[in-house]
């Protein structure tokens, strides 16, 4: 039997694809963003998406799901977000504990920004420990690299893990990850060369090292460009004009540095080349910006599948 999973705040997808591939079979998926939710359906039409706010979700009809998976919105923690925490109104952490008391899942998956590790959250950091422990939860986060898992592109991300107690033993994730991720030049090569652009084959020469961290932007300012001063910078080096994103690839006789499109960003996201994104250009570039690459979120359920695995075997030898 598959394992069952809950997503929350589902996005564009990342988080539940690599969660499908680790084997888990979602019963429903949260989102409040109709574009997304329209993302899910497109590429999962037997995929359950409920289109709502996660702070009036009822998940009772979830209870006893194996696993309950977040990724909750990162402005409250992020530098970008000026860090208010708690008091951001967008902290959906709330909303996630009072799910979990609600489906009392065998295990939990959230996942955030680097920021969530900074000192001055220690305490917020501490107090969710607690919460999960009064829940009967063990619980304990990682700060990952997307790029150790193969996805080109520097992003370090948080992923924190909770077990119900009983399990903890038999939960490990200390394996040391390193897939050695193909080059921007590389990855996109087919795509930047699809129109014919005479100077692709240079550009994927000079594009030699992975991407900066990809940002989604804000819905409140706006439209879609690869971050802020220092990113466009990084991105400078690679050849790549991070001033805004393209609607298609450079025509055969372009001059200069190509922005990327929408499908480039992906790859880079680390999503399949068939995964597509509804909406028009900013909508669809926000999903892919704020996405939890795939290869990590499949690697962080694979550990979670083979512990609830491990114990299911356990029970049944003692049982035996």
């Amino acid at each position: 039997m598959p394992l069952s999973s809950l997503e929350l705040c589902a996005g564009g997808g990342g988080q539940a694809l690599g969660l499908e591939e680790a084997g888990f079979d979602h019963v429903a998926l949260v989102e409040i963003d109709p574009h997304a939710c329209d993302t899910l359906r497109l590429n999962r039409p037997h995929w359950n998406v409920i289109q709502q706010d996660l702070n009036g979700f009822d998940a009772s009809p979830y209870r006893g799901v194996d696993l309950v998976a977040a990724g909750l919105p990162c402005p409250p923690f992020s530098v970008a977000g000026h860090q208010l925490g708690d008091e951001d109104e967008r902290n959906l952490f709330p909303a996630a504990l009072r799910i979990i008391k609600q489906t009392e899942p065998k295990a939990v998956i959230i996942e955030n920004v680097r920021g969530f590790l900074d000192a001055i959250f220690e305490d917020y950091r501490e107090n969710l420990k607690r919460q999960l422990l009064n829940l009967g939860y063990q619980a304990e986060w990682k700060l990952l690299n997307a790029s150790a898992f193969g996805v080109p592109q520097l992003r370090p991300r948080v992923v924190i893990v909770a077990v119900k107690q009983d399990l903890w033993p038999y939960f490990d994730w200390s394996e040391t990850v390193e897939v050695k991720p193909k080059t921007v030049g590389e990855t996109l090569y087919e795509l930047i060369a699809s129109r014919g652009w005479k100077a692709a084959r240079l550009w994927k020469k000079r594009a030699d090292e992975i991407a900066p961290t990809i940002v989604g932007g804000s819905k409140k300012h706006g439209g879609p460009d690869l971050g802020p001063t220092r990113a466009k910078k990084a991105w400078k080096t690679l050849c790549v004009d991070a001033h805004g994103v393209a609607d298609e690839p450079p025509p055969k006789n372009f001059v200069g540095l190509p922005k990327l499109t929408v499908p480039m960003v992906a790859l880079l996201q680390g999503f399949p080349p068939d995964w597509k994104f509804s909406g028009r250009k900013t909508h669809a570039y926000r999903q892919v910006g704020n996405a939890f690459p795939p290869p990590v979120a499949r690697w962080v359920g694979e550990r979670v599948a083979g512990c609830l695995s491990m114990h299911a075997r356990a029970k049944t030898l003692v049982i035996a």
